[in-house]
């Protein structure tokens, strides 16, 4: 099938970003305005110790903040739509060399609040002229021991131009360096290895073709160990530099803290799902029998027990699909996904030079955005409702809570997509039998292995490995990989699983490691979403409505709090525990449908 060019998709299947900025000549208006308005940033330097000056330079940044925003997301969003345009890729590094700059000089802001007493900050965040900023202060307060001091602040603000240098470099050698051993699959055809097809060929029904894949993949990194490993080790050491620098306990502290989130929600998590991963044992020797193996690869994990995706489904249908299986959240919520799918928040299909994959974006005053590159499959239909359910969570924050307070943490940013998930998930599964009803059911427990302990799995890899460097102790390419090898044996081993040696180096192909403590936030979403939409099914109407008041919380109060809202508490055993017996309850029937079959 032939790919089209952007000027050849029609208009219903673009998104409007015309909402945003009319026009690349306003974009540039704006973009001047922006520059002079920044050039005052520094005009309450030094005056930061009076309430009436701190009310207006919080208000000041929020202007030029939103500003910005909206020259960002603009620039990069018509980047995303043809890749190859200067013109745009020429905005965003424009725009994103404005930011630094800008960054720069409002640097001062945050220590010269912060040298403000305790007292003082808490009585500011309870006036009612300073609302919009209560919670920044309430946070300020209680984090006035990491701030530095102006000087100190301007210092580590200029560090930004070369602290990400690790994590361009690893994607630099990831996507364009590396290069991976070409070899014949089970057809006689020639395999030139790359990042997407991987995905693809893990699930191959043929073994000796994955097998292949795996070798070639991992090898490749094996023999580039340690230049991964040097790359890996000096973002290790750069957290521990800034978790130091800003006198936190430790790497996890200053992560959890950034967000205001509990250490105790990220031990809590490995301890629930280390007790459960019998679970997952069972679930595996479950699909070592239906793939007819003795034992079972690692390469083995991928291919799809069940086949159950579903081709040829029209954009049309999958959104009237979506639309019916969120019908349980409310008349409400149904008319923001007709504004959705009608009034250009949506780019659909696939063009010469858009960004693949899919993403829900935006800015403050703005509808959001999704970004789509539809392909007419099951898991597309999924697509769909996840990015729809990011949307709705900044729409709602965005309408209800001020600029100060609308953006939510990145630790609730999964929650409100993966509910969706669910719901489109159970709304198929009420009428679907046979095939399909197996497919949907290996789908939710893929969805947990991959999310819930996979994730914990990386996680705590990303522990140890910044424990070691806490401690002093060496960090290589031998330990990283002696360190991944042993998790690996823990998740794996018992259910049968051999642990090929080759994973030992997976740990060296996972980009979220470059964002440290990133990826324990997906299985904590998971959870809290599948306890969400159970919640939503059994009890309708009072638990939409406790729901809605997560959605409209934005970033309001701390995000262990605002899920508490929606019936969510992550500091206690309950949400692991009812997850998991959804797991626990989702194989059983799998099982027990497969005997059943068996049986006729």
């Amino acid at each position: 099938m032939k790919i089209k060019n952007r000027n050849e998709i029609e208009e219903k299947y673009k998104w409007r970003l015309e909402d945003i900025v009319p026009s690349d000549e306003d974009w540039e208006v704006m973009f001047k305005q922006t520059e002079k308005l920044g050039k005052e940033l520094g005009k309450f330097d030094g005056k930061l110790d009076k309430a009436e000056n701190i009310l207006e330079c919080l208000r000041f940044d929020d202007e030029v903040n939103g500003k910005l925003e909206r020259l960002y997301v603009y620039a990069k969003m018509r980047k995303d739509e043809d890749c190859s345009r200067e013109k745009y890729l020429a905005m965003v590094e424009r725009i994103n060399n404005l930011l630094v700059d800008l960054s720069q000089k409002s640097a001062y802001i945050q220590p010269q609040l912060a040298a403000n007493s305790k007292e003082f900050l808490s009585d500011l965040a309870n006036r009612v002229e300073f609302q919009d900023y209560s919670y920044t202060l309430t946070l300020m307060a209680k984090n006035k021991e990491h701030t530095l001091s102006t000087q100190e602040e301007v210092i580590l603000a200029k560090t930004g131009l070369f602290s990400g240098i690790f994590q361009e470099a690893f994607g630099m050698f990831d996507n364009l360096d590396i290069s991976f051993k070409s070899f014949k699959n089970s057809e006689g055809q020639k395999v030139e290895l790359s990042h997407g097809l991987y995905g693809l060929m893990l699930q191959s029904q043929s073994r000796s073709d994955r097998k292949k894949a795996f070798e070639s993949m991992f090898g490749a990194y094996r023999d580039m160990i340690n230049t991964v490993a040097s790359l890996y080790t000096g973002n290790v050491k750069k957290n521990l530099f800034y978790s130091q620098a800003r006198k936190y306990q430790n790497c996890l502290d200053r992560a959890t803290s950034a967000e205001d989130v509990p250490v105790s929600v990220y031990e809590k998590l490995v301890k629930c799902i280390e007790s459960s991963l019998s679970s997952l044992h069972k679930y595996l020797r479950y699909r070592r029998r239906q793939l007819g193996y003795k034992t079972l690869h690692l390469y083995d994990l991928h291919v799809p027990i069940v086949d159950g995706a579903s081709k040829g489904v029209e954009y049309e249908e999958a959104c009237e699909t979506v639309k019916k299986a969120l019908a349980p959240l409310g008349s409400e919520y149904a008319e923001l996904l007709n504004s959705a799918f009608s009034d250009g928040w949506i780019d659909v299909q696939e063009n010469k030079g858009k960004r693949s994959g899919a993403y829900s974006w935006g800015c403050y005053g703005v509808h959001p955005y999704v970004l789509l590159n539809y392909q007419k499959t099951t898991h597309d239909i999924f697509t769909i409702a996840h990015e729809l359910g990011h949307a709705m969570h900044s729409y709602y924050s965005n309408e209800n809570q001020p600029y100060a307070k609308a953006e939510y943490k990145i630790f609730v940013a999964e929650v409100a997509s993966t509910v969706n998930e669910v719901l489109l998930l159970r709304y198929m599964l009420c009428d679907a039998k046979g095939e399909e009803r197996k497919y949907l059911l290996s789908y939710l427990l893929d969805m947990f292995r991959t999310t819930v302990f996979r994730q914990t799995q990386f996680a705590q890899f990303e522990y140890t490995a910044h424990k070691y460097a806490e401690e002093g102790k060496p960090l290589n390419a031998q330990t990283l990989s002696d360190i991944y090898y042993k998790l690996n044996e823990k998740y794996y081993k018992t259910s049968g699983v051999v642990n090929d040696d080759l994973i030992r180096y997976e740990w060296a192909r996972i980009p979220h490691f470059y964002n440290a403590f990133y990826v324990y936030k997906y299985a904590t979403g998971l959870i809290s979403a599948i306890c969400i939409a159970d919640n939503i099914l059994e009890k309708g109407e009072s638990a939409v409505n406790d729901y809605k008041r997560f959605l409209k919380a934005g970033g309001s109060m701390p995000p262990v709090e605002i899920l508490k809202l929606a019936g969510v508490d992550l500091t206690s055993d309950a949400p692991y525990k009812q997850a998991m017996k959804i797991f626990d309850e989702t194989l059983d029937e799998l099982i027990n449908t497969e005997n059943q079959s068996a049986r006729i």
